[in-house]
Parts: structure tokens; sequence; C-alpha cells
């Protein structure tokens, strides 16, 4: 972590972070372990001994996980107006889940699993700025369809879209019509079995590639790109914190 990074992390981490237990004698330290996990994708267990104790780092992650510390930090960079965000992306992308990913407390579904052709899997809705930088993102089983994950994440606290774009899988009255309500404009395809297809601006439709880009950076971190995390909460924490690195390579890259 770049101490440009740090100065920004530290902002959330040491003043609103999880406060219960006895905090880490180094922060930095905890979030370059937290980084590590998510970047190699290997168990807790096999943290490398510079970053502390496993069990430490891992209380750490799962109480600022659990305080909401992560989604507090994109929404701030969500309404910074760095990035426009006028026109906006949603997408999703199916994960396949480990076999010890299962176990959790609960039913399956609660934790974001279901059953599709893929197998054991979970999907990741995304919702992302003119610059495909993520903005909102909420899993659920593989098999749901992209019409509910769609209003999770387009229920974020984000700024709110003129333009949006999405392929044929959210071309549905419903969506059409409460994003029309709303004063933004749908550049959604219509699927072969619309009575009365709708045209688009192929012109503006083909930036919807760089929501797709962003599924291929998130996935370099081998922690997204198979499930291992049994609750949701901890998977949905690591796309989270993997969204904000991407964030930091974009501003890095822009100066």
């Amino acid at each position: 972590m770049t101490d440009e990074e740090w100065a920004f992390f530290e902002l959330f981490v040491v003043v609103t972070g999880g406060k219960r237990g006895r905090p880490p004698s180094d922060h930095r330290r905890v979030l370059d372990g937290i980084f590590w996990i998510a970047r190699t994708g290997a168990p807790w267990r096999d943290l490398h001994d510079y970053f502390g104790p496993w069990t430490r780092v891992y209380r750490q992650f799962r109480r600022w996980t659990l305080t909401g510390v992560w989604e507090l930090m994109l929404e701030a960079l969500a309404e910074s107006g760095a990035v426009p965000d006028s026109l906006q992306m949603v997408d999703s992308t199916i994960v396949h889940a480990h076999h010890q990913a299962a176990g959790a407390k609960g039913k399956t579904q609660k934790q974001g699993f279901g059953r599709s052709k893929g197998g054991f899997t979970t999907k990741i809705h995304l919702r992302t700025n003119a610059g495909g930088l993520p903005i909102a993102a909420e899993i659920t089983g593989g098999e749901v369809s992209d019409y509910k994950g769609y209003d999770v994440v387009m229920n974020a606290a984000a700024p709110a879209p003129c333009v949006l774009l999405a392929d044929k899988g959210y071309d549905s009255d419903h969506i059409r019509e409460s994003l029309e309500a709303a004063g933004a404009v749908p550049i959604i395809p219509a699927r072969r079995n619309r009575k009365n297809p709708v045209q688009i601006d192929d012109f503006v439709y083909a930036l919807r590639n760089r929501i797709e880009r962003c599924f291929n950076k998130l996935r370099c971190s081998r922690r997204l790109a198979t499930r291992y995390d049994k609750t949701a909460d901890s998977y949905l924490g690591f796309i989270h914190l993997a969204s904000l690195r991407l964030w930091f390579l974009h501003f890095v890259n822009s100066t």
C-alpha cells in the first residue's frame, strides 16, 4: 500500500473503524495483510508472519467489514465527483464457489450461494461510473436473474445516473420505466422476443466494454476469482476492497 493510499484509508480505519476488542498496534500493516490475502487468494492461516498473527488480521478484517467501513469508503469516492458519473453501467458475472465455502450458518441463499449451469456459484452484480470504476456492488446466488440484482445495486447510496448502459439481460419494461421516471435514459438493446424493438445509440453503447474490463481487473484479486469465503459479508468485503484499489490505480494513471 502506497503512502497516498494509506493517507486515505487512515481517515476511515483509525477514526471510524471497528472499535470493539483490542485494536491492532499497526493498522497499516494489518491492511497490507488483508490486501495480500485478497491478491493471492491464500487461506488466512497461510498469511505471512510479517503481517502479524493471522487471527488478529482476520478479526480486524471482520470488524471493519461488519461495521461497513469499506462501503463508506466506496461511497465517499463515488460522491467525490472525481470521475464523471452522469453515465453509468450495470452488469453481472458468475463466480465459481469452492466446496470449502459451504457450511456457514443459515441457508446457502442467505450467504449468496446458488446452483446454476456452472454448478455451485455466486453472482456479482456491479454498478460503475463512466470511467468503469465501481460505485456499488452486491452478490446473490448464481441462478438469480439480472433483474433482481439490478434493483439492489440501483438502490445503493450513489449518484443517480442520467444515462444507463446495460446488456440485453436487463431489457424489461420495469427497468426502462423506472429509469425514465427518474429522468434517466436507458441504453439497453432489445431482446429478440420484444414486439416493439428499441433503437439505441451504438456509439454510446460501445462504452459498456468499460464495465467488462472492470470485471477482468477485479478478477486479478484471486480471492474474488474463486469464492472461498463462507459468509456473504466477507466475500462482499473483498469485492469492495478490490474496487477501492481500482480507484487508486485510476488516480495514479491519471496523474
